[in-house]
C-alpha cells in the first residue's frame, strides 16, 4: 500500500539516487484525490528530460489504475527499461515526425515537456523548430486531449526584485531568442486551443530543485569547489521537484479553453548571495563572489498556484540541508548547470 508523503517525516538526507527518487515520487493525498477525479489515462511527451522520469513515476504511483505513457527518443541508456520497471508504458518516438505523432495513442490527458534551451546560440533555427513548430504539431495531433504544457519564467521580462515576481497577466517580453521561442511555444498551444477547442494549462515554471542539478546544486557546488559565484542575476524562485511535479499533474484538472498560463515555483524571492552564505555555513567553506546583484531578475509570483494546490511540502531550509549534504559526499551530478546567472538570454 502506498505511503502518502505527508505521513512521513522529511528525511535528514538521501543515501543515494534510489532513495532520492523514491522520496521525490511519493504522492500526497491531494494528488491522489486529484488524479482519481480525472478521467482517462496520462501521456508524458518528452519524458526523457530532467523532470520527466520522476513526473511519470509520480503519476503512476498516485494513480496505479491509469495507464501512464512515457514518450521520448530515449537517447539516455537504460532509461526506457527503468521506466518500464515502474509500470510506465514507454514509446520511442521523434515528436518532430508527423507520422510518429499520428501513430501514438491518444489518451485524454497529455503533459508536454519537450523543448530545447542549451545549445540555442548558434543553432537558433533548431531551437525555434523544437519550441514552436513541434508544439504546433503536437497541439494538432492531440486536439481531443487536455494538455498541460511546460513553459518557463523566462517568457517574462525581468521584474524588480522587490515586486514579488511577475504575475500571469504581465505580457511576455523576454530577452534572447531562446526565451522568445518559449513565447512562441505558448502561442502555438493557445492558438490551437482556441481553434480546436482543446483545454489547456501552460505552466510557467521557475527552477525545480533536484539534488543532482538546479540553482541550489550550482551554488552549493561553487562554494564546495571554491569557484566564484556571479551575482549578476542576484535572485531566483525555486521549488522542490516533487512539489512541482505534483502541481503539474494536478493542473490537468484545471485545463480550460483557451489554454491559460499558471506560474509555478516557490513564493520566496531568494537571494543568491544569501543562499551561498547558507551553504558556506553548512559546508565549512567560504563563498566567493563577483559582480553586483541587479535590481531586477526573472521572478514569478506563484500566489495563484498556491490558491489552487496549497503550499509546497518541502521548505527552503530543508532543500539547502539536503543539497549541502549531497554535494559534500560527492552525490551524482547530472552535468546540466542552469546558467542562472545569464541575463542576456543567450544559451
Amino acid at each position: 500500500m502506498e505511503i502518502y508523503l505527508e505521513d512521513q517525516d522529511l528525511p535528514a538526507s538521501f543515501a543515494d539516487e534510489a532513495a532520492l527518487e523514491d522520496f521525490m515520487t511519493r504522492p500526497t493525498r491531494a494528488l491522489v484525490k486529484s488524479l482519481a477525479a480525472l478521467s482517462g489515462d496520462i501521456m508524458v511527451l518528452g519524458v526523457g528530460g530532467k523532470m520527466g522520469p520522476t513526473l511519470a513515476r509520480l503519476a503512476k504511483r498516485a494513480a496505479p489504475d491509469k495507464t501512464v505513457y512515457g514518450v521520448a527518443r530515449f537517447s539516455e541508456p537504460d532509461l526506457q527499461e527503468k521506466l518500464n520497471g515502474y509500470g510506465i508504458q514507454t514509446i520511442q518516438a521523434d515528436l518532430l515526425d508527423r507520422q510518429a505523432l499520428a501513430d501514438l495513442p491518444k489518451p485524454e490527458n497529455v503533459v508536454f515537456m519537450a523543448g530545447r534551451k542549451f545549445g540555442s546560440t548558434g543553432s537558433e533555427s533548431l531551437t525555434w523548430a523544437m519550441n514552436t513548430f513541434m508544439p504546433g504539431l503536437v497541439a494538432e495531433a492531440f486536439c481531443s486531449s487536455r494538455i498541460v504544457t511546460f513553459s518557463t519564467v523566462c517568457v517574462y521580462p525581468f521584474v524588480d526584485v522587490t515586486s514579488g515576481g511577475a504575475r500571469e497577466d504581465l505580457p511576455p517580453n523576454p530577452p534572447g531568442e531562446y526565451a522568445q521561442s518559449c513565447v512562441g511555444r505558448e502561442r502555438m498551444f493557445q492558438h490551437f486551443s482556441k481553434s480546436l477547442d482543446t483545454p489547456g494549462c501552460i505552466i510557467r515554471l521557475s527552477y525545480a530543485i533536484d539534488m543532482r542539478y538546479g540553482v541550489l546544486f550550482d551554488v552549493a557546488s561553487s562554494v564546495f569547489d571554491g569557484t566564484t559565484i556571479d551575482l549578476s542575476m542576484g535572485h531566483a524562485n525555486v521549488i522542490w521537484q516533487g512539489d512541482a511535479n505534483a502541481q503539474i499533474l494536478m493542473a490537468l484538472n484545471h485545463c480550460s479553453v483557451p489554454a491559460w498560463p499558471l506560474n509555478l515555483s516557490g513564493r520566496t524571492v531568494t537571494s543568491i548571495r544569501w543562499l551561498a552564505e547558507e551553504f558556506a555555513k553548512r559546508l565549512g567553506k567560504p563563498a566567493r563572489f563577483t559582480g553586483k546583484p541587479a535590481s531586477s531578475a526573472w521572478l514569478a509570483n506563484s500566489d495563484k498556484a498556491v490558491s489552487l494546490f496549497g503550499e509546497p511540502v518541502v521548505p527552503m531550509d530543508k532543500m539547502i540541508d539536503w543539497c549541502a549534504d549531497w554535494v559534500a559526499k560527492g552525490g551524482v551530478n547530472l552535468g546540466k548547470p542552469t546558467h542562472f546567472e545569464v541575463r542576456d538570454g543567450a544559451y
